[in-house]
């Protein structure tokens, strides 16, 4: 081995060291494998995003409630999210450390409030990992009829029972990819990622070369929405943009995976960012030249079947169906990222006893050098999410819209403390790392406000939205006042009456420094 190699050696080493010092400093021992590089943590933030998930599965609601022109949308929610994720860089770059909303909340607002957080997150990523496993249904029949399964699709529930069984398989593949280490799924995603950016690029080539219309034919085009009702295109516009805020998300997977980075404190926020950019910047052309490109821009199937038929009648249907198929493969990699930021989650919160049988939660497997237990959890529950409502055709919507509302809510819970900590003077950045100095207070206000108005806009009661089939049900329509409501306060109920009072770091968990005292250090404030 050569200095070069020796020196570049002892680097890793001290730099695996100081990383797992800052750990310490929180309260934890080092217990998983660091095995991820700069690509892997960009990779798991995007993955969780998934511009061709997103667009291929919402394209369609957002022509259908706001017409072309709800493109606008999309800027629109990436500046409110560019100000979340800012606020999210900051806590990485001081707290690189698995479970990163459940810790950041804790650590911004207290036990109490991190704890909601954290099972306010828990809980949407288990439902989020059912609603996207979903979107095989919106792909894989448009390839081939041989997909569908469940009877010939055109029956009433046909959909729905196909989108369960195709989601359930996707969800075991998941399920034991993250169950065999963090290393395995590292590898599948990123090179899923790889493909699924090389797609993109190439699919927005391919549309720009089919261009029919300019941009502000299509920019403007509203189908005539929202005439005649109180807010006019306004109200439509404002439903239209769910399809945008149901994608730009999950951009902090980057530094949940903290304690399997190297050097994460620095890794972790240009991640965060470099993921939330490129899926602005990639998914944002798709739309756009989409709309420029489809022969027909008042075609019905535009605001029916969606980008897929934009694609197929496009760029025929050879070519169609190769983008169709890194679709599906941008599907698998999004299910395998999403079900491992909440492994993390899972495994942050139990090693705290902060969930049931803690103790079995947090347990890393020695081979594989990841909570085996959590992985299970989740695919359990998220295939129960799906066979419980196999006869329910609105299920798309209604589950989709759910995970969506509780993630900016979790997302709340980190940026609102936060916010009261910059206001009192108690926030001070890590020093030499990610800092947004003297526009700190200002973009966290902003990500504050944004994220309480796109949450209401999220839950709002609107029929088309959350019981658009019929027959009208009240449970239904005010869905996600009910379900968040009962998740949140039914949840911390049962924290408040019996898991606060075991809540501390277990023993088998709890970092012991090494000067012989055997005390561990207090967490940074």
């Amino acid at each position: 081995m050569s200095v070069h190699d020796d020196s570049k050696s002892s680097r890793a080493s001290a730099q695996g060291q100081e990383d797992d010092d800052a750990l310490g400093a929180l309260g934890y021992k080092p217990e998983l494998k660091r095995t991820l590089g700069n690509f892997h943590t960009f990779a798991a933030g995007i993955s969780y995003i998934s511009i061709l998930t997103g667009t291929f599965q919402l394209f369609y609601f957002g022509v259908s409630f706001g017409g072309p022109a709800y493109w606008w949308s999309w800027p629109m929610v990436f500046v409110g999210q560019l100000m979340v994720a800012l606020c999210f860089c900051e806590l990485a770059a001081r707290y690189p450390v698995a479970g990163s909303i459940y810790n950041w909340a804790k650590t911004m607002g207290g036990p109490h409030v991190g704890w909601l957080g954290g099972w306010m997150m828990m809980t949407a990523t288990m439902v989020t990992l059912s609603a996207v496993a979903l979107a095989y249904q919106i792909t894989l029949p448009q390839i081939d009829s041989w997909f569908q399964f469940v009877g010939d699709g055109s029956g009433k529930n046909d959909a729905a029972a196909n989108a369960v069984l195709l989601g359930t398989v996707l969800i075991l593949f998941s399920t034991l990819v993250n169950a065999f280490g963090v290393k395995l799924m590292a590898r599948i995603n990123s090179a899923g990622v790889f493909i699924e950016l090389v797609a993109a690029v190439a699919l927005i080539i391919l549309l720009a070369a089919h261009i029919t219309r300019g941009p502000s034919s299509v920019l403007t085009d509203t189908y005539g929405l929202g005439e005649g009702q109180t807010l006019g295109y306004f109200g439509a516009f404002l439903t239209a943009s769910l399809a945008s805020a149901y994608v730009m998300y999950g951009f902090d997977t980057a530094s949940s995976l903290g304690e399997e980075s190297h050097d994460p404190s620095r890794n972790a926020p240009r991640a965060i960012l470099r993921a939330l950019v490129a899926s602005f910047l990639i998914g944002g052309l798709i739309l756009l030249f989409a709309l420029m490109a489809v022969p027909n821009i008042n075609a019905e199937e535009l605001s029916t079947v969606g980008l897929q038929y934009v694609v197929l009648a496009t760029l025929g249907s050879t070519i169609g169906e190769i983008v169709l198929w890194c679709v599906v493969i941008a599907i698998t990699v999004c299910v395998l990222a999403v079900q491992a930021a909440g492994i993390r989650l899972m495994f942050a919160m139990a090693r705290d006893n902060n969930l049931p049988a803690g103790t079995h939660l947090a347990k890393v497997s020695p081979r594989f050098k990841t909570p085996v237990v959590p992985a299970v959890v989740i695919g359990v529950v998220g295939v129960l999410i799906l066979v419980i409502n196999v006869n329910q055709p609105q299920i798309f919507s209604v589950i989709t819209s759910i995970a969506i509302i509780m993630i900016y809510v979790a997302y709340l819970l980190v940026t609102t403390p936060m916010l009261i900590k910059r206001l009192r003077g108690n926030w001070t950045p890590a020093e030499g790392k990610f800092s947004l100095g003297k526009f700190g207070l200002p973009i966290n206000l902003l990500a504050v406000l944004w994220g309480l108005a796109m949450s209401i806009n999220l839950a709002w009661p609107r029929a088309e939205v959350y019981n658009a089939t019929g027959p009208q049900h009240w449970y239904l329509r005010w869905g996600a006042f009910v379900f968040v409501g009962i998740v949140g306060l039914g949840g911390f109920a049962y924290y408040w009456f019996v898991q606060r009072h075991r809540t501390g770091v277990l023993e088998s968990h709890r970092y012991v420094a090494s000067t012989g005292t055997g005390e561990p250090p207090a967490p940074s404030a």
